[in-house]
């Protein structure tokens, strides 16, 4: 039986409402972390660690001082949610303007300045690569990885359409000790924490 593309569109809707769904009602039932790609529920078994925090308090700040008042640096709920995409994320960082967290619901990725992800030690292919593909899909314009890992880092951004759909067109790599610039501002990754081999404590 042929299915029309209305048809396909519809079933693929319902599944992303199920998946998410089975998302919100794990919500401080279940250890880890899930989120909704294109490739489907992904689960980050581990809890955040001193480093990975720490970074995450760290660029948030440092953000905050040179972003106009208007903006924020925001960490935590709600999700980015884009739902005819079927992606549902929630950055470790996201920049957006304070009007834009008004209301309920969940994010619009298109309301996103930048969205800044520090690597998970148990995951870093999620940060790397599916997040890669994702961001630039539901049409956040500036994604900047933190990899504690190897003190190092990149910022994408000039989003460009592909036949896999859109990506991005510019990858600027960074070493922790350099300034980087995420969108408009330029931050210092000075005392930035890394992961230590084999205990995920910080150096």
């Amino acid at each position: 039986m042929a299915i029309a593309p209305d048809d396909a569109r519809q079933g693929t809707s319902h599944l992303y409402r199920a998946m998410r769904d089975f998302v919100h009602s794990t919500d401080d039932t279940l250890p880890g972390r899930f989120e909704i790609t294109k490739e489907g529920i992904v689960l980050d078994m581990v809890s955040p660690s001193k480093p990975h925090e720490l970074t995450v308090l760290r660029v948030r700040k440092r953000l905050e001082k040179v972003m106009p008042e208007a903006l924020v640096a925001h960490t935590g709920e709600p999700d980015v949610e884009d739902e005819p995409e079927g992606v549902m994320r929630r950055p470790d960082v996201m920049v957006i303007s304070e009007a834009e967290m008004e209301g309920d619901g969940s994010f619009d990725p298109h309301s996103l300045v930048a969205a800044v992800e520090i690597v998970s030690r148990s995951n870093p292919d999620n940060d790397w690569v599916s997040k890669v593909r994702d961001y630039p899909l539901i049409g956040i314009p500036v994604y900047a990885i933190f990899d504690p890992r190897t003190g190092t880092g990149a910022v994408l951004t000039d989003t460009h359409p592909t036949p896999e759909g859109p990506r991005y067109a510019t990858r600027k790599d960074f070493v922790y000790g350099e300034d980087v610039t995420i969108g408009d501002w330029t931050i210092s990754t000075e005392n930035l924490p890394r992961y230590e081999t084999g205990t995920g404590e910080q150096r």
